[in-house]
């Protein structure tokens, strides 16, 4: 029997800026929320009705800092990684549980933003980012140099979390806005 499939894909807006953090090794992670939105025409109205759905996505690294960079509210993504489930307890010591997307590939789809595609097949438009903090080796992702000025990423760097496969054979024309 085949194992498991834990992939998500999501194309949204942000509802607020980035918020980046810093680990103590160096590690940059961001926090996202992103709105997608789904529409359809009541049977008994004929009326038009929507439903927007919000989404915390987890960006780690290299992409956590690009997105810090570039991403604003509002701006259109999209993203690819999987749903994990974190547990931790809150003031009073009760259990609690928070499911998110980590993503491990993010496209910025704002014309005026360029993009950013992470996993393995690294590039993104404009200019590079700026490498203003230091880094130490990364304990989720095998870590390579940081591209130097002028010239584009590695395409075999792994900027977010573990590629869990390569979807090269899908289309890339998405069907819905």
């Amino acid at each position: 029997m085949a194992r498991g499939i834990n992939k998500v894909i999501l194309i949204g807006n942000l509802g607020q800026d980035p918020e980046v953090r810093f680990t103590p090794s160096g590690a940059a992670v961001a926090n996202l929320n992103i709105a997608t939105s789904d529409s359809w025409t009541d049977r008994q109205s004929g009326e038009r009705q929507e439903r927007t759905e919000w989404h915390r996505v987890v960006l780690f690294n290299k992409t956590a800092e690009i997105a810090q960079q570039y991403l604003k509210k509002g701006a259109k993504v999209y993203i690819e990684g999987r749903l994990q489930t974190r547990k931790w307890q809150d003031q009073n010591g009760q259990d609690r549980y928070s499911t998110e997307i980590v993503a491990n590939d993010m496209q910025m789809l704002d014309s005026r933003g360029g993009d950013f595609q992470g996993g393995q097949q690294g590039g993104h438009g404009g200019q590079p980012p700026q490498q203003n903090q230091q880094r130490s080796h990364q304990q989720s992702a095998p870590s390579s140099p940081p591209p130097q000025q002028g010239k584009a990423p590695d395409p075999n760097a792994n900027y977010g979390a573990p590629d869990p496969g390569n979807f090269d054979d899908f289309d890339d024309e998405i069907p819905f806005n």
